[in-house]
């Protein structure tokens, strides 16, 4: 099975995180931590910063790594490195998401139509964060 290599940002403000709305393809609709591919010659903290850029228009700090969320869909197998971010600007123009919301992060994860591999992300934040 081929795997994709990509990442996603964490943004926290407080005790709230961001997620994104999907726009298109097989999970449109769904919710999930902002990110995409790494490209050839880039670093993880690279492919954020630019994906970000380019999905958002946002410009983010890129802080400290989370986890790595492993997950088997039916085509292809995911290794999403998650990184902490932090903004840089608060100006958000969509061009891949329908929306954004900021949610806490003791929300009760069933609340959410999670992109499959985010429901992983989602619960290792709250692990590093419930004390």
């Amino acid at each position: 099975m081929k795997t994709i290599k990509v990442v996603a940002a964490i943004i926290k403000k407080g005790d709230q995180i961001m997620i994104a709305q999907r726009l298109k393809g097989e999970f449109a609709g769904q919710w999930e931590f902002p990110g995409g591919k790494i490209e050839v010659g880039e670093t993880p903290q690279q492919a954020l910063k630019r994906e970000l850029l380019e999905e958002m228009e946002l410009q983010i700090q890129v802080n400290d790594y989370l986890v790595t969320a492993e997950y088997d869909y039916s085509t292809f197998h995911l290794s999403m490195d998650c990184f902490m971010c932090s903004l840089e600007n608060e100006d958000i123009h969509l061009h891949d998401h329908t929306a954004i919301q900021w949610i806490s992060i003791h929300e009760d994860i069933k609340n959410i139509n999670w992109v499959p591999a985010d429901v992983q992300v989602f619960q290792a934040i709250q692990s590093k964060y419930s004390m």
